[in-house]
């Protein structure tokens, strides 16, 4: 499942070009910024369907346009950047980016990230398809009738989703869910660790669209309808 409309924002324009023919040849209608300004002047910059962030750009960093974009959108959000190091992970999931890849990275493979995330963040088909969390056997139930086991970690988390009726849930509330305390000042690898398990557990069980996703600076929202039964 590839987005319809994507914005790569980059200020390498030899990548920018070559990445940006691949990816209409896959049908994708691709719009190129150099300048994370040009992106957020542009009339439609909350409309794209997905977004390609780059980290070192000029304007606004990455790190920051990624957080005005989790303000406006839900679009899906990857990160390419040459970049390095586990603090650099840290800070863009926490901004609220899906994936991120480091440079040097081969054309094909951005494209599954894509197609990996857009599965993820599209909304489901149905407004009414109802998830059902079974507590007495531990198990999610997908609209399809698939039959998850989950882990008690997964349980807890879905527990809070459910009860918060599609609200998004602080990554504090999460954490107490879960029995964890977030140091002051300092991000938690661990949530994002245990959140990233619980999508790819339910995406190994069923091609149903997961319909959980972050949200900056805030935590994470199940965005469907979630029953505890």
């Amino acid at each position: 499942m590839q987005p319809k409309s994507l914005a790569l924002i980059d200020d390498d324009a030899d990548y920018s070009e070559f990445l940006t023919q691949f990816l209409q040849e896959q049908g994708i209608a691709v719009s190129r910024f150099d300048d994370s300004n040009a992106l957020l002047a542009a009339p439609d910059a909350f409309s794209f369907d997905f977004y390609l962030v780059d980290l070192m750009l000029p304007g606004v960093n990455g790190v920051e346009l990624i957080k005005i974009l989790r303000r406006r959108t839900d679009a899906g959000v990857v990160v390419v950047s040459g970049r390095l190091g586990p603090e650099v992970f840290r800070e863009v999931i926490t901004a609220g980016a899906d994936m991120y890849l480091v440079k040097p990275v081969q054309f094909e493979q951005v494209s599954l990230a894509i197609a990996a995330v857009q599965r993820r963040v599209a909304k489901p088909s149905s407004a009414d398809a109802v998830w059902k969390l079974d507590r007495a056997s531990g198990e999610l139930v997908v609209p399809d009738g698939t039959r998850i086991q989950l882990s008690e970690a997964d349980r807890q988390l879905l527990e809070c989703f459910a009860q918060a009726g599609g609200e998004p849930v602080t990554r504090e509330a999460l954490l107490n869910k879960l029995g964890r305390e977030l140091p002051e000042g300092e991000a938690d690898d661990g949530l994002s660790a245990t959140i990233y398990r619980l999508r790819r557990r339910i995406e190994r069980a069923t091609p149903t669209l997961v319909p959980l996703q972050s949200k900056s600076r805030v935590g994470y929202v199940f965005r469907a309808p979630l029953q505890l039964i």
